[in-house]
């Protein structure tokens, strides 16, 4: 199982026509207009530079903390930890304490406004310093600090519940058949270990998840001494966001959203719906150009053809990975392909040509990506293991049955056989995975639709196939005063890869009610790589 989050490249912005923007950007503005200017911080000194207890959160200045890659920009970060308890609702006996890790990047300019931005990371599971160089990459502390806290159990918290056993299976069994049971009960078998591992540290399983992180954002902000805020939420973050806006809502002052997952969808079938959804942009954008449509003609039909093909009969190469001195042997069946075009959206231009190569006999693109991916450093030891199956197996898996899964996946995909429909991609095992992880579900209030009027911005990427882009205006419809824009040819989180959204996110931080949308206008498709 992999967690829904983005990968940590950049690409280049894209371009797209003036009337589809403006019918993108104009349908689907929600009573932004009455919006009082900016809110008060809290007493003049530096956000970070004091110590301060708040109810059941305690913040202490400190040292910058430790991160898997170097980040420079934490040399001029004032950071600091968050103390609060491990589990709110523990009333016997002695409350344990956990420390979250703090940073808080300058502003840009020598006069910020006095409403910093919190940023929230991707995963479940993903460090939020370690996305501090996207945040900064698209201007966001422009005119504002930028906060970035570790969510509880993630690498740079105390305890960091990682556990590379699970990060170095997927690595090393890329030569097993991905959907095949026998992979599957491999997978459990790590994660059982991994909960063993947590569990005889001391951590409570069942205090990792999005209830507690909210807390523990509210917390944050009164420790810190701040009136009010600004949330950024990414990928999973956003599913973090509208729990916070819903348990939390005072002292918000706007909410931005990127690749959106509503806690009240989250889970395996919303994740087929999006890859049905990102899958069909980018083959409808190729069908749309003729070099791209006459080179390589009914591309959909041949991607889901070569997917139970494969699943019928996969196929086994062999791939030289960078950075790893032995070849790597990878099997390719349906289930895998699926998932590699997950990822792939992020490099849309080549993938038509990989799938033309697939059908033609050639599967080393796709197998060398795919194999890249699961063996970068970057994928060992870095996800809080115990934070992903506290989400998912608290807040999602109790609300939505396997059955439930396969169902959503036959709609969107008729003709995938039920060994692929079975595991939504990025989500293999998840069921399974659960019952081995064994904590209670969260109450049913976890599913509700979160309803405000604090002003958000929902963004969403065309070609995301790992959060569905109809999940951006659902979400909005119960946001009273919101604007929802999908930005064309840019997949999950739009801020990572689109100057577009950049601008229009630092717009919105300072004119919620008029944000600049404007870029919209020019942004054109990708050029498709096209083979000779």
């Amino acid at each position: 199982m992999t967690s829904i989050s983005p990968p940590r490249h950049r690409r280049a912005s894209r371009r797209f026509p003036a009337a589809l923007a403006g019918a993108t950007a104009g349908a689907l503005v929600i009573g932004l207009a009455a919006m009082p200017a900016r809110a008060e911080s809290g007493d003049g000194a530096p956000i970070g530079t004091v110590a301060r207890k708040a109810g059941d959160a305690h913040f202490k200045p400190g040292p910058c903390p430790r991160t898997a890659d170097p980040i420079p920009d934490l040399e001029r970060a004032r950071c600091g930890t968050l103390t609060v308890p491990e589990k709110r609702s523990r009333h016997k006996g002695p409350q344990k304490k956990i420390t979250l890790a703090v940073a808080i990047i300058p502003a840009a300019t020598s006069r910020p406004a006095p409403d910093p931005i919190v940023w929230l990371a991707g995963g479940p599971g993903d460090d939020a310093v370690s996305e501090i160089p996207m945040a900064l990459a698209g201007g966001l502390n422009r005119d504002r600090d930028v906060i970035f806290m570790s969510q509880r159990g993630t690498y740079s918290a105390d305890p960091e519940l990682t556990c590379r056993n699970v990060d170095e299976f997927v690595a090393n069994s890329l030569d097993l058949v991905f959907g095949a049971p026998s992979t599957g009960r491999l997978h459990v078998e790590e994660t059982r270990k991994c909960r063993e591992q947590l569990v005889s540290r001391g951590a409570d399983l069942s205090a990792y998840n999005g209830t507690e992180s909210s807390a523990d954002y509210d917390g944050l902000r009164k420790a810190l001494g701040i009136k009010q805020w600004n949330v950024f939420g990414i990928s999973y973050g956003t599913d973090l966001a509208l729990q916070y806006m819903r348990l939390h809502p005072k002292g918000i002052r706007s909410v931005g959203i990127d690749g959106v997952l509503p806690p009240s969808l989250a889970g395996g079938a919303v994740t087929w719906k999006a890859a049905r959804e990102g899958f069909d942009s980018i083959f409808a954008t190729c069908a749309a150009q003729p070099a791209c449509n006459t080179r390589y003609p009914n591309l959909k039909a041949t991607f889901e053809r070569l997917v139970v093909e494969l699943e019928a009969r996969p196929v086994t190469t062999t791939v030289t990975v960078p950075g790893h001195p032995e070849p790597v042997k990878v099997t390719l069946d349906g289930g895998l392909l699926v998932n590699w075009l997950t990822f792939a959206s992020h490099l849309a231009a080549g993938v038509p040509r990989s799938i033309d190569e697939l059908a033609h006999g050639n599967p080393q693109r796709i197998a060398e990506q795919y194999a890249g991916g699961k063996l970068s450093p970057q994928a060992i030891g870095r996800v809080s293991h115990g934070l992903v199956f506290g989400v998912f197996c608290s807040e999602w898996t109790p609300f939505e049955s396997e059955a439930d899964v396969i169902r959503a996946g036959r709609r969107a995909f008729p003709s995938f056989p039920r060994s692929v429909l079975a595991n939504a991609p990025l989500l293999s095992w998840m069921h399974a995975d659960c019952r081995a992880w064994n904590i209670p579900p969260a109450p049913p209030s976890i599913r509700d639709v979160t309803r405000s009027d604090i002003p958000t911005l929902v963004l969403s990427g065309g070609f995301d196939s790992q959060t569905a882009p109809s999940s951006g205006p659902y979400a909005a419809r119960t946001l009273s005063r919101s604007l929802a824009v999908e930005v064309p040819y840019v997949a999950h989180v739009v801020f990572a890869d689109s100057t577009c959204a950049q601008k229009m996110t630092v717009s919105f931080f300072d004119r919620p009610s008029a944000p600049d949308t404007s870029c919209l206008a020019g942004l054109q498709p990708p050029e498709f790589e096209i083979a000779p």
